[in-house]
């Protein structure tokens, strides 16, 4: 266990098997999000109640989704820093939060605008947007700990502290439509039940989905990988690889 724990967390070898993998995740995110994007907004049936504006779902649900999936990468990837101390890991955690923030207001951004013609409104303090407002400033809190303290080394211990007991609201935004009152409509995706929409509009949602996890795998890879090179350019491999390719 150690032993694999300490392999993932060598700067040199992340480096080395992100190298490999950044194409494919690329690739599927590209082919993905073409087909999905084409196939959900030109193709598919617009909504018997929603019409055109059903659409945005095609942003929306899969940022909403990403949202909180990178939130929970980015807990966990701060307890192994915080257990193990390694040091991967806390690139992985630094990298993946401005993403998450976008993905999150990215999601707020696309539920205000679908509201209009679903709620009449843009905003409504609902118990799913108001937990999803809450994940942002978490994400923006994150991002402020990192730079506010003198050492890095600080800065990377508080926003692993947060992000690890922010991670609670998580499961308060998946079941805030169950414990209240809620205008929000219940989850689109479940591994226990039929999708309620049919083929045609809930497969190129999850081309959508799949594209968007695959573009946030390709970007945290590429980014995680020039944080390496950054905080370990005085390390003999980094410079051989440096000389190597100048």
């Amino acid at each position: 266990m150690w032993a694999i724990v300490h392999k993932f967390g060598s700067p040199q070898w992340f480096y080395r098997l992100s190298g490999r993998l950044t194409p494919w995740c690329w690739t599927l995110a590209a082919l993905s999000l073409g087909a999905g994007g084409v196939w959900g907004l030109a193709f598919a049936p617009a909504d018997y109640q929603q019409g055109e504006s059903f659409r945005i779902i095609y942003v929306h649900v899969p940022a909403a989704l990403l949202a909180q999936s990178v939130f929970i990468a980015m807990a966990f990837s701060s307890l192994v820093f915080m257990v193990w101390k390694i040091k991967v890991a806390d690139m992985a955690a630094a990298v993946m939060a401005p993403f998450g923030a976008v993905m999150t207001f990215t999601a707020l951004f696309s539920g205000a605008v679908w509201g209009v013609p679903t709620w009449g409104t843009w905003w409504v303090w609902d118990a799913r947007l108001t937990s999803m407002l809450i994940l942002l400033f978490l994400y923006l809190g994150v991002i402020a700990l990192r730079g506010a303290f003198g050492s890095r080394q600080s800065g990377a211990r508080a926003a692993s502290l947060l992000a690890m007991v922010g991670v609670i609201n998580i499961p308060i935004i998946k079941y805030s439509v169950e414990w209240w009152y809620t205008l929000h409509q219940s989850a689109t995706f479940s591994l226990t039940e039929r999708p309620a929409m049919p083929a045609s509009m809930w497969l190129p949602l999850l081309l959508m989905v799949i594209g968007f996890y695959s573009f946030f795998a390709a970007l945290t890879l590429v980014r995680v990988r020039s944080e390496i090179l950054r905080r370990e350019g005085d390390k003999r491999w980094v410079r051989a690889l440096t000389e190597s390719s100048s």
